[in-house]
């Protein structure tokens, strides 16, 4: 990690509050003051038969806008925990990855659509009679929208931490916790961020569908700025559109520079690197919260003496039991063990409960003919999954990298490619169909292009990341061998990247799948343009309310997407973990 020099000779400034910490405790205040304002529409009395109009009058817009972003970074924070968690636990423990991975490549295949039609009617069964439930069921979908693909990066990140910084971790005997928080995770630093924005925008992308829900056989549409322009797409309304547009552009300007920016400023603090870049990320805001004394005085006086008195604390309870501190560990690891072994026992009896009555309903109502046109879409789908991924990476791997090496070009950069990458596909359509139409476009290839719109983007989010972890040693080292061109690819650039290219390339294969749903069929007004794949058969099951149909071709996606990552990406990764270490 970058540390600087000690400053011989410098007398030290008390720091004391000024105007800045004002600004910063206002501005906490607001947050709070809005957290509590627009999530009070969240509990509202529900009936499936008055649901929630939806108003495409621009006035409507802030406040749809707003509780769109509640329930993105609700999901978000969900997803936080979810990344560090399930994570970890993959790449600390062979029997928990053995299970977590796969899980994980099961599930990120699963459509929002097939888990908004599984989870919508558990939680409104949780709150009945209150509009809290179908919240709740929007914040999953927006959750299983961002999440798969910062699990999978901060794995990797963990696999990956050189083995000089474990050995040092383990010489100066850092338990559990400490190498956690001061290893693994500022390891994981620069990785996490690009694919939270990633996740950010992949939240975006599924917005529309997250906030129009089904239940009882009717839509149920969910104040927020996805469902403004679904009912701006449905009614062919283009100035609600464009406005929608506009909105969604501000939203993504202003996270970038309120919060990813200031995140990858403070990041760079955490680059492995024994020489400093010349020009490192700057950020406005960053630059502000670090002349707040508030941060500085709630840790010196809250946060370190309440630290201080748990070790302490610690300490002596461990003097005082008659058994010692080894056998009470013991027995709280049998405890987490049997509790953990009886959760799963639970969680394998529903599954097998919920799988026996999927299988009964599939064999019951889908012959052996419609199964094989299933396999056949899915092939068709796959066929446009492996073109996306194969052109992305050739297009993306060095722009990302141009991107990466370069600060200045990150600063213009960034916000674009957060842009891009958030912008949803049905917000193009009133362009795309017209598109096609006029330039007799099928849409069985067009689909290609719609799915990349969505999913391209994780390729060069995670290259950008990797491009930007290279340390500034190892650059410097390259221009003095005189390294450039190919052999500097083949030496420096390539092996360096491939983890994070790998990241990238498996979340983008998994979304493909997710985001054919969208792209195979093109709606705007009264225009229809549907190829032929698995994701518009979904699309069409889910709007007929097919139970049956949607579990046979979701079952069929998933095990697409599970012998996709199994035969290759899986090895890929391996690969990436025993090679490519920044030892």
């Amino acid at each position: 990690m970058k540390s600087t020099a000690t400053q011989l000779g410098v007398p030290e400034v008390k720091r004391t509050f000024t105007w800045v910490d004002a600004v910063v405790l206002a501005v906490v205040f607001g947050l709070c003051w809005s957290i509590f304002h627009f999530g009070s529409g969240m509990t509202v009395q529900f009936d499936v038969s008055r649901s929630p109009e939806i108003s495409t009058d621009v006035r409507n817009i802030p406040y749809y806008a707003a509780r769109t972003l509640l329930r993105m970074w609700i999901a978000f924070g969900f997803s936080l925990i979810f990344t560090f968690s399930v994570g970890y636990a993959a790449a600390k423990n062979r029997i928990a990855r053995s299970i977590i991975l796969p899980a994980l490549d099961i599930l990120q295949s699963v459509p929002v659509l097939s888990f908004l039609t599984i989870t919508v009617t558990g939680f409104v069964a949780l709150f009945p009679g209150s509009l809290l439930g179908v919240e709740c069921a929007s914040i999953f979908a927006i959750f299983t929208g961002q999440v798969w693909n910062m699990a999978f990066g901060f794995y990797h990140s963990l696999v990956t931490v050189p083995g000089d910084l474990r050995e040092a971790a383990t010489n100066f005997r850092l338990n559990a916790w400490q190498r956690f928080g001061k290893l693994e995770v500022p390891a994981s630093m620069h990785s996490l961020i690009w694919n939270s924005m990633m996740s950010f925008g992949g939240g975006w992308f599924f917005v529309a569908q997250s906030e129009a829900l089904t239940r009882f056989n009717k839509n149920v549409k969910l104040p927020g700025l996805g469902s403004y322009m679904a009912t701006a797409v449905e009614t062919g309304n283009n100035t609600a559109a464009i406005w929608a547009i506009v909105a969604m552009l501000a939203i993504i300007i202003a996270s970038d520079q309120l919060i990813w920016r200031p995140l990858l400023a403070w990041a760079d603090l955490f680059k492995m690197e024994l020489s400093e870049a010349g020009q490192p990320p700057t950020s406005w805001l960053y630059d502000f919260i670090r002349r707040a004394y508030i941060f500085d005085w709630i840790r010196e006086t809250i946060v370190d003496p309440i630290a201080d008195y748990i070790v302490v604390f610690r300490r002596r309870s461990r003097i005082g039991p008659v058994l010692g501190f080894q056998s009470r560990r013991k027995i709280w690891m049998w405890i987490f063990r049997v509790a953990g072994a009886l959760i799963g026992l639970f969680l394998l009896y529903e599954v097998m409960v919920g799988l026996t009555a999927a299988i009964v309903a599939v064999t019951n109502s889908v012959s052996w003919p419609l199964f094989l046109n299933i396999c056949w879409l899915g092939f068709l789908t796959m066929g446009r999954v492996v073109i996306m991924t194969a052109a992305a990476t050739l297009i993306w791997t060095p722009i990302g990298f141009w991107i990466g090496s370069k600060p200045e070009v990150a600063r213009l950069a960034q916000p674009i490619a957060q842009v891009a990458a958030s912008f949803p596909t049905n917000m193009t359509f009133p362009f795309v169909v017209g598109l096609f139409v006029a330039l007799h476009i099928s849409i069985n290839w067009g689909s290609i292009f719609l799915i990349a719109m969505g999913t391209q983007w994780y390729i060069l989010f995670n290259v950008i990341a990797g491009a930007m972890a290279i340390p500034n040693d190892l650059k410097e080292a390259a221009r003095t061998y005189g390294l450039s061109g190919w052999p500097l690819w083949r030496t420096l650039i390539l092996p360096s990247i491939f983890p994070f290219w790998v990241t990238g390339a498996c979340t983008a294969a998994g979304g493909a799948w997710n985001a054919s749903i969208v792209a195979e069929v093109a709606t705007w007004g009264d225009k229809r343009l549907e190829a032929q794949g698995l994701g518009a058969f979904i699309a069409n099951a889910s709007s007929q309310g097919d139970t049956a149909l949607i579990i046979c071709s979701t079952a069929v996606m998933c095990v697409f997407v599970l012998l996709t990552n199994k035969l290759v990406w899986r090895r890929l990764y391996d690969y990436a973990e025993r090679r490519f270490h920044l030892d």
